[in-house]
């Protein structure tokens, strides 16, 4: 599935769930790569329902044009280490918050990846923020994403700016 209008453009971030009860947690992300018009596709692989399915995903997307892969997963959360160990590509790793241990054993199964496998890991259910690391590597050389990441942050310093301001008058009293 490829963003709405996105569909004459390539892919440059692949986003991969383990389960269709990932998506909420990816929401937020795909959303902000929209406003960004950053094309990307997205799918469900599971590293263990679907292992030939996710190495092909992982192996091919550099050919495909892809420059940063996303894998949401919960609890055992193979899906970024498997993806990271078949390809050179940067993945990024949303551990999901379900499970009997709340996440903390996908948070820890993304971090705690061998030497030579790395996965980038954002927070538990930070789906919007793996979207923007996303942002943030392409903006290496896409000038025109890197200019959105700046309004981003411009636009946070800005409400953060109101917000403070909006506190102090309110000790003024």
């Amino acid at each position: 599935m490829h963003a709405k209008g996105e569909a004459m453009k390539k892919p440059k971030v692949l986003i991969l769930m383990g389960s269709d009860s990932d998506l909420p947690v990816i929401e937020e992300g795909l959303q902000f790569l929209k406003e960004a018009d950053v094309p990307f596709k997205v799918d469900i692989s599971s590293a263990h329902r679907n292992p030939d399915k996710t190495v092909r995903y992982a192996k091919n997307a550099r050919s495909e044009g892809i420059e940063v892969i996303i894998a949401v997963a919960g609890m055992a959360a193979h899906l970024p280490g498997v993806i990271a160990a078949h390809t050179t590509l940067p993945v990024i790793g949303v551990p999901t918050s379900n499970g009997a241990l709340n996440g903390i054993d996908a948070l820890l199964s993304i971090v705690q990846m061998p030497k030579g496998i790395p996965v980038a890991t954002v927070g538990l259910d930070a789906g919007k923020n793996a979207a923007i690391l996303a942002c943030k590597i392409l903006s290496i050389k896409d000038d025109g994403i890197h200019q959105k990441i700046r309004k981003m942050k411009d636009t946070l310093k800005q409400e953060n700016e109101k917000k403070a301001a909006k506190l102090m008058s309110s000790f003024k009293k």
